[in-house]
């Protein structure tokens, strides 16, 4: 089974969709803290408007606040940030005591077969979060776990 991650910035609605459907994605599953991202440009990727979207599209949807990291990890991954000189949009990679900390505070305390009990037996899934690039965000710790444990394949789109 085929597991991909992908971001909202620097995406529209279009293209975030045909990035699923060229990967074939069928199951959305949402690992951010709040099902949100502000900007009006990223108005799509809100809740409720994604959700309609994903299903006009076919593609199901799911939300694991269970996997999202705390507002003290987000804070800590902000405040390196800020040392480096970047913002979240333009991150590249994390924090390695927020990767450490993420890993042991949430990851590690995660059932993941209960997320691979879930997935599509008729196509991929993909784990969304805002960031573009999976090193920047915790969704990327999550999919080397899912393939080192369960053997699953990763995709990385960037649409």
């Amino acid at each position: 089974m085929p597991v991909a991650t992908i971001g909202v910035y620097e995406a529209d609605l279009g293209r975030f969709l045909g990035a699923l459907e060229q990967a074939r994605v069928s199951l959305v599953i949402d690992v951010r803290q709040r099902c949100g991202v502000r900007g009006p440009q990223y108005a799509w990727a809100n809740a409720a408007r994604l959700r309609a979207a994903l299903a006009e599209a076919r593609i199901g949807y799911s939300h694991r606040k269970d996997l999202a990291p705390t507002t003290e990890l987000r804070q800590l991954q902000y405040a390196e940030d800020e040392v480096q000189g970047v913002g979240k949009r333009s991150r590249r990679e994390l924090a390695p005591e927020y990767a450490r900390r993420y890993t042991e505070e949430i990851l590690d305390m995660v059932d993941l077969g209960e997320v691979v009990d879930t997935l599509p037996n008729d196509g991929a899934a993909a784990l969304l979060c805002v960031e573009r690039d999976p090193e920047a965000c915790h969704r990327s710790l999550i999919a080397q776990r899912l393939a080192q444990e369960f053997g699953l394949e990763l995709m990385h789109l960037k649409p």
